[in-house]
């Protein structure tokens, strides 16, 4: 059929979305993804960043690392596979909680309940691995404003948000809740791409997705932070500071091996001290004067623990807005599917908020399209 560049479009380069494409390719299935971003990973992104003076910094900026539980053995299969291709590794640091009120360390554990992973070189390395698997052509920078379903062919029809034709689809697959949320509208200014009251009596169950705000503050050091004896810290009794890691201590990371890049370290805001900054901004993109005032506010927090922290010659804020689900919505199905037209919904959003319930969703994800697929042939 004329327009026909794919069978199935995946909306969304994340874990969930990634996942799914490559299962789908494995199985003999074409797949297009489209990504608004520059590059795969969505709250898995690498960063990369300059310094003033010229230095090349890059920080896993999202999910400092995912873990899994050991009795998941779907998900642990897919883990193993990619821990023998040297996409992820173990990340074997000492993590522990900071008090607030105490000004004193507490729970310190090398090892935890689970093992922690992480990408290499990058959190989203394993996203770009599986978005270049034979069988997937991925389209990055290229967000998708409306999705139609067009009854008298059976198929799809996605439009880019610029207006133009970005093809025909037999079956979509969306693990961006932003193709279906309200949110879309707050940022945007235009209705959602897919409309699921037109296409689904599930429309109110998935139609809006709690999320919890975040800022992350990055930041690069001359010199090792030799005071915090651990290399991830969960904060307690603060509202503005929740977490902070050194992202240089992860395995395969060129920057730890760089004397002149030195230490980096992410730090991630309260979702109170994130909601209350975007209740008087707006979902509206941060201004440069906005991300600088809270990076400073973050870093203050930072040093009020009272530990040596010195002055780092990179500081810059980010904004995630919505990335990070506050509940589940799909419960035992893993995924949202609607059989009749061909379209999954999945993500961390509808198993468990974390990269364990996404890699789960876009596995259960793929095996609906690639049934429904082959009950319904051309």
């Amino acid at each position: 059929m004329a327009g026909v560049v794919s069978k199935v479009a995946v909306i969304g380069s994340g874990i969930s979305g990634a996942v799914c494409a490559s299962i789908l390719a494995k199985n003999g299935i074409s797949v297009t993804v489209f990504e608004s971003a520059r590059g795969p990973g969505g709250r898995m992104s690498h960063r990369r960043e300059t310094s003033e003076d010229g230095r090349e910094l890059s920080f896993d900026h999202g999910a400092p690392y995912f873990t899994v539980n050991s009795k998941n053995l779907e998900v642990q299969s897919i883990i193993n596979e990619w821990e023998s291709r040297g996409l992820i590794a173990e990340w074997k640091e000492t993590f522990g909680s900071f008090d607030f009120s105490t000004k004193k360390f507490v729970n310190v554990d090398e090892e935890g309940s689970n093992k922690r992973y992480v990408g290499v070189p990058g959190m989203n390395s394993i996203c770009r691995a599986l978005c270049h698997e034979p069988g997937v052509e991925s389209r990055f920078g290229l967000g998708i404003g409306r999705v139609n379903w067009l009854e008298d062919i059976d198929m799809w029809s996605l439009t880019s948000l610029d207006g133009h034709d970005a093809g025909h689809f037999r079956g979509v697959v969306t693990s961006d809740k932003n193709t279906f949320s309200s949110r879309f509208t707050n940022v945007t200014g235009k209705p959602p791409p897919i409309d699921l009251n037109s296409i689904s009596d599930m429309a109110l169950q998935i139609k809006e997705v709690p999320t919890i705000p975040c800022f992350a503050l990055m930041l690069a050091f001359e010199q090792p932070l030799s005071s915090i004896p651990i290399k991830g810290i969960s904060f307690k009794n603060s509202e503005v500071l929740s977490w902070a890691y050194c992202d240089s201590s992860k395995p395969g990371r060129l920057t730890s091996r760089l004397v002149y890049v030195c230490e980096l370290w992410v730090l991630h805001s309260t979702a109170e001290y994130a909601q209350h900054i975007i209740s008087q901004a707006g979902f509206q993109k941060p201004s440069s004067a906005l991300l600088t005032k809270v990076a400073e506010e973050l870093f203050e927090e930072f040093q009020s623990t009272g530990l040596d922290i010195s002055q780092p010659y990179f500081k810059k804020a980010h904004r995630w807005g919505g990335a990070f689900p506050a509940a589940s919505i799909a419960g035992e199905e893993k995924c949202f599917w609607i059989a009749q037209k061909r379209l999954a919904i999945c993500g961390d959003f509808c198993v468990s908020p974390n990269v364990e319930g996404a890699i789960g969703s876009g596995m259960e994800a793929a095996a609906k399209v690639i049934k429904g697929m082959r009950l319904t042939p051309l």
